[in-house]
């Protein structure tokens, strides 16, 4: 049976972890360093360090969070956002990265995943994919937080990508992300039952059960969590929350959370894991 892995995926914007839904409306949280050391004492097995504004304003702007970040934690981080070339990745990976995440630039140009996973190996190499249903029940790759259309299929563009020499493919379903609805298990199990590497799914988690969900019905390899944890962390680490410069810090200052997140721990999503004879890391 394999080991399932959880994951903290933090949203970053400038200097600021942030969230939002459907990967709009970002609200800021904090320091993201402090939560990316928060969830590592906590059992985390690896973190995501996600620059959601990357492509957008064309930079990637995280190195001086990742090198600070590196030296608290000894878990892998992944880092995604803005990476168009091979010497961007190298860039991060010296910086403190274990992987890279990559989405826009896959999709413009395919050959960078087969001389990325060569050069730095194929464990290192994620490739995001921004999934968005379609009226006719089929799934599109987007990017730019789903801003962008590509016309590109899901299910064949996992198997491309997986045929080019990607490690893993993280899989985000723009439709759920955020809203603590639940994972997209149709989505999730097409994608895993299409490629043979690992499938992080991400986008949707309201509460323990559909993580679970995901892992048994969707067939989800590891499961990447960012509001279940961050509203429940904020208690922890409010007295941290200095130089919050973007985004909507009205929300934090009021204490407000999504109504449809049912705040939890790692430590409590490990211990339902167990419960339901799901093998995870302790």
């Amino acid at each position: 049976m394999k080991t399932i892995r959880i994951i903290a995926r933090l949203d970053i914007k400038g200097p600021n972890l942030v969230k939002g839904i459907h990967l709009e409306g970002l609200r800021v949280l904090g320091k993201p360093e402090n939560f990316a050391k928060y969830y590592y004492e906590c059992g985390a097995d690896e973190l995501i360090y996600q620059d959601v504004v990357a492509s957008l304003y064309d930079r990637n702007s995280l190195k001086d969070i990742i090198s600070k970040t590196a030296k608290e934690i000894s878990i892998p981080l992944t880092v995604g956002g803005g990476l168009r070339s091979i010497e961007d990745i190298d860039l991060v990976l010296r910086a403190g990265a274990d992987k890279v995440s990559i989405n826009t630039a896959a999709l413009k140009n395919p050959e960078i995943i087969k001389v990325a996973s060569r050069k730095f190996g194929s464990s290192t190499i994620l490739i995001a994919i921004e999934a968005i249903k379609q009226a006719n029940g089929s799934y599109l790759a987007f990017t730019d937080n789903g801003r962008q259309y590509t016309g590109i299929e899901v299910i064949e563009w996992a198997k491309k990508v997986e045929e080019y020499g990607a490690g893993e493919i993280i899989l985000t379903s723009v439709d759920n992300e955020g809203t603590g609805l639940g994972f997209d298990i149709e989505l999730t199990r097409a994608v895993s039952e299409s490629v043979s590497i690992p499938v992080i799914a991400h986008g949707g988690a309201g509460k323990i059960e559909h993580i679970i969900e995901i892992i048994k019905n969707g067939k989800a390899d590891a499961v990447a969590v960012a509001s279940i944890l961050h509203y429940n962390s904020i208690k922890k680490l409010i007295q941290n929350m200095e130089n919050r410069t973007e985004g909507n810090v009205e929300f934090l200052n009021h204490g407000r959370n999504f109504s449809k997140i049912e705040s939890t721990d790692i430590e409590k999503i490990k211990e339902n894991l167990i419960k339901n004879s799901i093998e995870c890391r302790i």
